[in-house]
């Protein structure tokens, strides 16, 4: 199938992102960076994963995160319980998934038959209820606090993957080769694979087998399809993914609590990661996840500097405060919106179809 212009555009920019985010430990050689380019990687699969629901089968959630959190705390339960080490992290992994796909049927089954808000609301429920469990259970997940626990030793800053002749860590482009970047190669190279199979899914019969259904769920009733068991699958495959890249996080991050797995804020976030890169197309999340992590990182020390520059000149030093990054956040938000409706990749490619 010939490509449009403006698939390959977005395409190339994927790949030039995914270069950038692979060799990240030693273009951007600061703590800050590589968190940075992890937490990219995290949204990139999360949600890549919920585009699968709402881009691609017409499904809208907010217990997205629900599932994150699963799999986040599931690691950190075993590795707090047993300590550090790789069985914690797989038996984690397997209790967060297993967690997630009795949710996921339960939900799926009980409410897919309902209309589009009814169903929403019913997930928003389903998620604040975990929430509030999860803040009240505290001997077992930590509570407000959370849990804090250590990695697999692989993972330990003071870990040497390479020693030279004398026993000192070997340098590459002047970065340690040590724990830290093996912890965020775990990360990258996790993300990578989710993404590829959700790649790989969306361009199989059943995904466009879901692509009708969200055309016309009735016309692919109508022509033998049964729509619950598809809409109850995607939205299992789509909880087992967020729930497995919950438990990567985990990993990485070495805390896990309410606001970093479970928090509201993170499925508003998710939520404009799809609008911003597309809804429908698995590169939007890429573009939308990447422009917002670094917005929301980047933007007010930005702003900063900028006033700090036009100090001398009225009204703008105020405007361009640091403090003001979030009205200056909704504003980029409200024009990149209305400049492309379809999100950045879906409006590319939508322009290149046409020319």
């Amino acid at each position: 199938m010939k490509q449009t212009t403006g698939t390959l555009v977005v395409k190339l920019v994927v790949l030039a992102i995914a270069a950038v985010l692979l060799f990240a430990p030693f273009l951007f050689q600061n703590v800050r960076s590589v968190e940075v380019a992890a937490r990219i990687c995290i949204f990139i699969v999360l949600v890549a994963s919920y585009d699968l629901l709402i881009g691609y089968t017409g499904i809208v959630s907010f217990a997205h995160t629900m599932f994150f959190g699963f799999g986040a705390y599931g690691a950190a339960i075993f590795l707090k319980d047993m300590g550090p080490g790789w069985w914690p992290v797989a038996l984690g992994a397997v209790g967060g998934v297993v967690v997630s796909l009795i949710m996921a049927t339960a939900i799926g089954l009980l409410s897919l038959r309902v209309k589009a808000i009814f169903f929403a609301m019913i997930t928003l429920a389903a998620a604040s209820v975990v929430l509030v469990l999860v803040s009240q259970l505290s001997q077992l997940t930590g509570g407000e606090d959370g849990i804090t626990y250590k990695a697999p030793d692989l993972f330990k800053p003071a870990t040497k993957l390479l020693v030279d002749g004398n026993g000192k860590v070997v340098k590459l482009f002047g970065v340690s080769l040590n724990g830290k970047v093996a912890a965020y190669y775990f990360v990258y190279l996790s993300c990578l694979v989710l993404f590829l199979l959700m790649l790989r899914f969306v361009r199989s019969p059943l995904g466009t087998v879901l692509e009708a259904i969200r055309e016309n769920e009735a016309r692919a009733e109508a022509i033998g399809y049964r729509v619950v068991a598809y809409r109850t699958f995607i939205f299992c495959l789509s909880a087992t993914i967020a729930s497995l890249v919950g438990t990567v996080y985990a990993v990485w991050l070495k805390y896990t609590g309410p606001d970093t797995s479970l928090s509201f804020d993170i499925m508003i976030d998710i939520l404009l990661m799809v609008v911003i890169g597309g809804m429908g197309t698995m590169w939007g999340a890429v573009i939308g996840a990447v422009l917002l992590v670094l917005a929301q990182y980047y933007l007010r020390d930005l702003m900063g500097a900028a006033s700090e520059a036009l100090s001398g000149v009225p009204v703008l030093p105020e405007l361009l405060a640091a403090d003001r990054w979030l009205f200056w956040l909704g504003i980029i938000f409200i024009l990149l919106v209305y400049f492309f409706p379809k999100g950045i990749a879906g409006t590319a490619m939508q322009a290149g179809a046409r020319r």
